[in-house]
């Protein structure tokens, strides 16, 4: 069974996606590119290091890149992080898997004092085994770095012991690299078919919904073991 679960936190834990979008849609402006909105979204999930390349050459990202990462952090921050919100019964959630005796990990692209905000506002210090940030990873999603630090953490289980939740393809496909099974969350605004298409096990509407599943019963959680064993053959080929 499933003794291990990891949440990645934007677009998962926390409806902020939209505003990473344009935060770095503003900042692209700032440095010359005009990118559609959609566009943008459709990175989301990866860090600044694998999103940019994305949209500027390397020759750009060598003489503006830093330069044009921080002015999105400070605007961010600024601008956008008052407004977000958790999506709703994420720390009933944390609580009900913790009273099932799961052990949890959070990670995510975000630098550590976002991501401390962002337990804040969820409301679930103090309820997982550790958290790993952009500060624990080489390269980010849909590298495996984060989720091989968020094992780290959680001392090190058997990866098909353990189920990522995230609402990305990049969660799935760094999640698959690292040898751990991915469920999708819609909350973050990506289609289901791209998730599935990725990697993802099952699909849940919100973090709510894996709450209404996983309360009735354990039982009604039926990833549970279709992902461990469908983790194993991964491990096996």
């Amino acid at each position: 069974m499933v003794q291990n679960v990891i949440f990645d936190v934007d677009g998962t834990l926390v409806d902020s996606v939209d505003e990473h979008a344009e935060a770095w849609r503003r900042a692209f402006l700032e440095f010359g590119r005009d990118v559609p909105f959609a566009h943008v979204r459709s990175q989301i999930g990866k860090g600044a290091d694998q999103l940019l390349p994305v949209f500027f050459t390397d020759d750009e990202l060598e003489k503006f890149g830093q330069e044009l990462s921080d002015f999105r952090s400070a605007l961010f921050k600024r601008e956008f992080m008052p407004k977000l919100r958790a999506f709703p019964r994420v720390r009933e959630l944390f609580q009900r898997l913790r009273q099932d005796g799961l052990r949890l990990a959070v990670a995510s692209s975000a630098k550590g004092d976002e991501l401390e905000f962002y337990l804040k506002l969820c409301n679930i210090q103090g309820l997982t085994e550790g958290e790993t940030s952009k500060d624990d990873a080489s390269k980010s999603k849909p590298h495996p770095d984060i989720f091989e630090a968020a094992l780290e953490r959680l001392g090190r289980p058997e990866p098909h012991s353990t189920v990522v939740i995230g609402d990305t393809p990049y969660d799935a496909l760094a999640a698959s690299k690292a040898g751990i099974a991915t469920v999708g969350v819609l909350c973050g605004g990506f289609p289901e078919e791209d998730l599935r298409t990725a990697g993802c096990r099952a699909i849940y509407k919100d973090p709510a919904d894996l709450l209404a599943h996983f309360d009735t019963s354990r039982d009604t959680w039926p990833w549970a073991a279709d992902a461990v064993a469908a983790a194993k053959d991964d491990e096996s080929r």
